[in-house]
């Protein structure tokens, strides 16, 4: 149950973010709430377990709204503020979410939002209370070392849209730090071209109340579940924010990759990051702008260092492929 294997196979998505890529300006919680945070968690997953059967044959509204009380509770019991901006109902019709990838808590945050089915990495279904629920949702689990089982994922993706769900996938394929994210891979894209849905680009940011960004929530490098699970329930002001961007039409894109393509910018706006592209032996450029995305703007001037080569970006490192560069500022 850890977040990435110290060594994997070559068509599997790495990213280079690691514990260096953790944030340490952060305040812990003083022992008692830490402690009470962890018996809370502890009774939500014992309170699942209990009435996972009976939730099970639930149908419709009912089982989207306990399902929803479900991971606003597990939130809530790691110290987590949910702040949602946008609309992510589906209106009966299916579309593909996609979304930046950082945390387990990802999938949490989302489900508490708006439950949905999932597009899962094979591992998922082992992990404790949170593999069940995942399971028991319909999700669609991907076996990540055999790469032959991709086109059956893809299709039964697109079968699970077809119905008018909606499934979520993260296109980066693993977790990154959140200062640095990777690129979208356009594979499961093709599921959305071949229903005839919309792609629902979501954007995923941690930060402190305070509004200051943290990757201590990040689930990378080699940690184990637990170890990344007790890192979060010590933070104070944790906050996570979940930005709902306009839909891409069906049609709108070619193909698969100009739909990842679209996806990958609309999120990245969001956020404030902007891609550093590749131009080896060449110094990697980087695109600096301003951009509006509803009533934020999005002030875009040099950020942290990058997490592989430690300068600060624009960054000469050709494994760090998109980077912050900038604060979200709400005006």
């Amino acid at each position: 149950m850890s977040a990435e294997p110290t060594s994997a196979p070559h068509w599997r998505p790495v990213s280079p973010c690691g514990p260096a890529c953790l944030t340490s300006h952060e305040t812990d919680v003083a022992l008692p709430v830490r402690a009470a945070r962890t018996v809370a968690l502890v009774a939500v997953l014992l309170g699942v377990l209990l009435v996972a059967g009976s939730v099970a044959v639930l149908r419709g509204s009912w089982r989207d709204r306990v399902a929803r009380t479900v991971f606003r509770a597990l939130l809530a019991a790691c110290g987590v503020r949910l702040v949602v901006r946008g609309d992510l109902d589906g209106a009966g019709r299916g579309a593909l979410v996609v979304s930046n990838h950082i945390s387990w808590l990802d999938i949490v945050g989302l489900s508490a939002v708006r439950p949905m089915r999932a597009l899962a990495k094979r591992e998922i279904a082992s992990w404790p209370v949170l593999g069940p629920l995942v399971a028991r949702s319909g999700s669609v689990f991907l076996d990540r070392d055999r790469p032959s089982t991709l086109p059956a994922a893809v299709a039964d993706v697109s079968r699970v849209l077809r119905s008018g769900a909606l499934l979520s996938v993260t296109p980066e394929g693993t977790t990154w730090c959140g200062s640095a994210s990777g690129r979208f891979r356009p594979a499961f894209f093709q599921a959305a071209i071949d229903a005839g849905v919309p792609v629902r680009p979501v954007a995923l940011r941690y930060r402190l109340a305070s509004g200051r960004e943290t990757t201590r929530p990040a689930f990378v490098g080699t940690e184990s579940l637990v170890e990344s699970v007790r890192r979060t329930v010590r933070l104070r002001g944790l906050v996570l924010e979940v930005f709902v961007c306009p839909e891409i039409a069906p049609g709108r894109a070619a193909d698969r990759g100009e739909l990842a393509a679209l996806a990958q910018a609309s999120v990245q706006a969001a956020l404030g990051t902007t891609t550093l592209v590749s131009t080896a032996p060449e110094r990697d450029q980087v695109s600096k702008r301003s951009v509006s995305v509803g009533a934020s703007s999005l002030s875009l001037e040099e950020g942290p260092p990058c997490p592989r080569c430690t300068t600060t970006t624009p960054c000469s490192c050709s494994n760090s492929e998109t980077t912050r560069t900038g604060s979200l500022r709400s005006g």
